[in-house]
């Protein structure tokens, strides 16, 4: 008797926790898909500022390669979320992979920065896609008073590729070299797209997509406090761009930190994010949204400050903690733009969102280089007085929102 009321009380506890994570078959073929995808790309993705500069390319180059996927991502993101309206988000992320893998395989058939930027057009196509095509999922198979935890669990998940991929991508470049090393890394990360297509078909359920009425261009779109959120948001993904793609170059090439350890210092971002996510958004669903927001902020404007005064690895070790706190309540602020949002135009308002922010960004990174060249310490500098000014104008200018 005893025994059987074990194996109930397992099955309430498995019920709770299903519940407390919104989870759900959908649901769960999409983290599948995200580890599996995400896991392929950032094996490599993380190190392609070397593998350009291996195969001939300047500094420039870098800067324009970032400044694409800031750009692209841009671009992508409104007819990405446009597209996920229209056909359902189950075909528009199965598109999407097949773009992404057709850029794998421009990567390793043509071994030359050229090709690097010609199939990033194509696999910078993923992330942007999956983030307005993951909310339309979650929009759509998550109750709506467990959204939050529904964004947070996809961002922790998100997190475990960007923490192993990168140590597996730096073993490879360690046994194989920057070239090799970078092409077998997209061999592996065409193989797990492909198995991600396989999983999307078995586990996500179609939602068939909904009649909208068609909006006038962006009337009543943007409320007052929507436009300061972003605004701040720009100014503070100044301070994230400005050095985002020279941060392996200041961590190996400027302090000789191999690319293993570049790996291990990744996985200490990413495991810091991954432990604060639930916390905060079970917080920030039961008081107000900014302050949560606010140390987000806080912390991308103090990342290139202590950066720049790394040297070592255990000094590393603290500066890529901080970088892992940037994420404290990313989430939240998801959630914020949603909470904003027209209640018949959430998901347009999104991609609006993302499309404005990220075209603004992509200059950023464009400027990131030429700041590089002049010193590394103007770039962390520069990025830091950014990230000064979007804390302050998100403190003093968005106000705080009601929870349902």
């Amino acid at each position: 008797m005893s025994e059987i009321n074990n194996k109930r009380e397992r099955k309430n506890i498995f019920r709770k926790l299903i519940h407390f994570f919104a989870l759900n078959s959908s649901m769960l073929g999409m983290l599948i898909m995200v580890i599996l995808v995400g896991m392929g790309e950032k094996m490599a993705e993380r190190f392609l500022p070397l593998y350009l500069i291996a195969m001939g390319g300047s500094s420039i180059v870098i800067g324009l390669l970032n400044g694409m996927d800031n750009l692209l991502s841009a671009l992508y993101s409104f007819p990405g979320g446009w597209l996920a309206d229209r056909i359902g988000y189950k075909k528009a992320l199965k598109i999407f992979n097949l773009m992404a893998m057709l850029g794998y395989l421009i990567v390793v058939i043509f071994p030359s920065w050229i090709a690097v930027l010609v199939g990033a057009v194509f696999f910078i196509s993923w992330t942007a896609i999956s983030l307005p095509a993951t909310m339309s999922l979650i929009n759509s198979v998550v109750p709506a008073n467990r959204r939050s935890m529904g964004i947070s669990l996809n961002s922790i998940v998100k997190r475990i590729p960007m923490s192993l991929g990168p140590i597996l991508g730096g073993a490879l470049i360690l046994h194989y070299g920057r070239i090799q090393g970078v092409r077998y890394a997209f061999i592996v990360a065409f193989i797990l797209a492909g198995v991600a297509l396989f999983i999307q078909d078995k586990f996500i359920q179609e939602q068939s997509p909904e009649a909208k009425t068609e909006r006038k261009k962006g009337r009543g779109l943007f409320s007052a406090n929507l436009r300061n959120l972003l605004v701040s948001d720009i100014l503070v993904r100044f301070c994230e761009q400005i050095p985002y793609a020279f941060v392996v170059v200041w961590v190996v090439e400027n302090n000789h930190i191999n690319e293993l350890q570049f790996g291990i210092l990744t996985t200490i971002e990413m495991v810091t994010a991954m432990l604060i996510y639930i916390p905060v958004a079970y917080l920030a669903d039961r008081s107000t949204r900014k302050p949560y927001v606010a140390i987000t902020f806080v912390n991308f404007t103090i990342f290139p400050l202590v950066l720049l005064f790394s040297h070592s690895f255990p000094a590393m070790v603290i500066a890529f903690i901080i970088r892992g706190l940037k994420e404290f309540g990313e989430p939240t602020r998801k959630a914020l733009i949603m909470d904003l949002a027209p209640e018949d135009a959430k998901a347009y308002t999104f991609g609006v969102y993302y499309l404005i922010r990220d075209v603004i960004v992509a200059f950023a990174a464009f400027g990131g280089a030429f700041l590089w060249q002049k010193s590394p310490q103007l770039n962390f500098l520069t990025a830091s007085a950014f990230g000064l000014l979007g804390t302050l104008y998100f403190i003093f200018r968005v106000k705080p929102q009601k929870q349902f």
